[in-house]
């Protein structure tokens, strides 16, 4: 197993990230998110965008989780698509390199497969399979190769959007068919239920919306404030 996997081993990362739109998203402030969260125990940092990670690698040791959020009209398919985006995310200093591993038509009809291979054996850099269901995790390993498996993407693809909660099953069915890390991600909100992802079998874990999502956090506390429900009526 490689060390950074062995490093992250019963951890915390913290996925340190902004809407676009927000305030945040600037590669200082991001870069200060990860630097508080290493300060503070957390054995890795999820970040997107080459600008933001080469920001964090000057700030912190733990390794850096890389991804490149890029929209095309053309797949539904966003968090590092292409071996292009890939690329730019391992010249950045990600030390792990985190792509969508869902079986969906990616941008300009780019093969999952090779885009796995080329980053493994061209850019040298290890890779986590961000998947939605147990196929795809199965698929990723048994026939990708890749180094981690990540829930990820359970709730945000069309057969899986139904859920709300963390995918525990998904998890549990993963860490007890492989031996490969599997690190439990999405809509953790509570100590609780971090808690449940390692009695599941989680190598490590990832919480972001939770601990550095202000933004939706701010949305949150003021849907429910007098101001907040005096401006809705008088709309």
């Amino acid at each position: 197993m490689n060390k950074i996997f062995k490093d992250w081993r019963g951890g915390l990362i913290v996925s340190c990230q902004a809407p676009a739109n927000s305030p945040l998203a600037k590669p200082e402030i991001i870069a200060a998110l990860a630097e508080t969260a290493e300060q503070n125990g957390a054995v890795g940092v999820r970040i997107d965008s080459p600008a933001h990670i080469a920001a964090v690698k000057q700030r912190v040791k733990v390794p850096v989780l890389g991804i490149y959020k890029i929209v095309e009209a053309s797949s539904d398919v966003y968090i590092t698509p292409t071996f292009a985006s890939a690329k730019v995310v391992a010249a950045a200093g990600a030390d792990v390199i985190a792509v969508d591993a869902t079986l969906r038509r990616r941008p300009n009809g780019e093969n999952l497969n090779e885009l796995v291979r080329r980053i493994k054996e061209e850019l040298k850099v290890p890779v986590m399979a961000d998947v939605a269901t147990l196929e795809e995790g199965i698929n990723a390993i048994e026939t990708l190769g890749v180094d981690c498996v990540s829930t990820t993407l359970s709730g945000y693809t069309e057969e899986t959007k139904h859920l709300v909660k963390p995918d525990f099953e998904l998890l549990e069915n993963l860490a007890r068919r492989f031996d490969l890390p599997i690190i439990c991600e999405g809509r953790l909100r509570s100590t609780e239920d971090v808690q449940r992802a390692f009695a599941c079998g989680a190598h490590a874990v990832v919480v972001g919306g939770a601990i550095t999502g202000i933004d939706q956090l701010v949305r949150r506390f003021v849907s429910v404030t007098p101001a907040r429900s005096a401006n809705v009526q008088a709309s």
